[in-house]
């Protein structure tokens, strides 16, 4: 069974220290006692750590070694519509279990109103929920949530390729749309509409930017449901050509 792993704040002078929540789950669910060994990352490295001391809501660690931590096979950006809060946050937990880079909220012409305002106050709530979902996942960074903004603040900008789900006929399904040859430094963004989907005139502002309308398929899927789809097909296939490669 896989060692459980935890995101501290920092590694100093070959030592670290697990407070809050993750210290009481550590303590009281996993039952930690001095000596045992857990991984421990600061987002930028993974290590091999041991218990050497307990306190009421304080885990503190001895760094035994480093550990190799394999690269992502793409760097992935989830730029999600803003949907009703609950469904929002189910697919930011599988989108970090998956592997994103980012997710940037984004407010559409048929976003709701006034989530964009209330998003701007749960983004510490955003963050503990992907932080929590890449130690289950045992990631070895932690993906960006950054604040919400306006689709039109965020078409513009580079990355290798920039798709948009799309309900339309003439959207490529998004397995053509893939490439041919991947590489884990290719930037993907991936831009997924509110209920309802994209405006005519947002999709054309879209297209006009440079990104690609793809497809899921015939059927119509929830905002969250298409997302995690899409998110799953395109990290499994550069997972699976850095896999071929090798």
């Amino acid at each position: 069974m896989a060692r459980r792993r935890f995101f501290v704040d920092a590694i100093l002078q070959s030592r670290a220290v697990l407070a809050g929540e993750d210290a009481l789950h550590l303590r009281r669910v996993l039952r930690a006692e001095i000596g045992q060994r857990y991984e421990l990352s600061d987002n930028r490295s993974v290590y091999l750590a041991e218990i050497d001391a307990l306190a009421k809501d304080r885990v503190s660690f001895r760094i035994l070694e480093e550990i190799a931590a394999p690269a992502p096979p793409v760097r992935l950006t989830l730029l999600l519509a803003l949907i009703k809060f609950d469904r929002f946050e189910w697919a930011l937990e599988k989108a970090t279990e998956l592997g994103v880079d980012a997710v940037l909220p984004v407010t559409t012409e048929r976003s709701e109103k006034g989530l964009e305002r209330a998003a701007a106050k749960r983004l510490d709530r955003w963050r503990r929920i992907v932080r929590e979902s890449s130690q289950q996942a045992r990631r070895a960074h932690l993906p960006e949530v950054l604040p919400p903004a306006a689709l039109g603040d965020v078409l513009a900008g580079g990355a290798s390729y920039s798709w948009f789900l799309e309900e339309q006929s003439d959207a490529c399904p998004i397995l053509a749309a893939l490439p041919a040859r991947r590489q884990n430094s290719d930037e993907v963004r991936l831009l997924v509409g509110p209920e309802g989907g994209f405006t005519d005139v947002e999709r054309v502002r879209a297209r006009e930017a440079g990104w690609t309308p793809v497809s899921l398929g015939s059927n119509i899927l929830r905002s969250e449901t298409a997302a995690i789809a899409a998110v799953a097909v395109i990290s499994s296939a550069w997972l699976d050509s850095g896999r071929t490669a090798a």
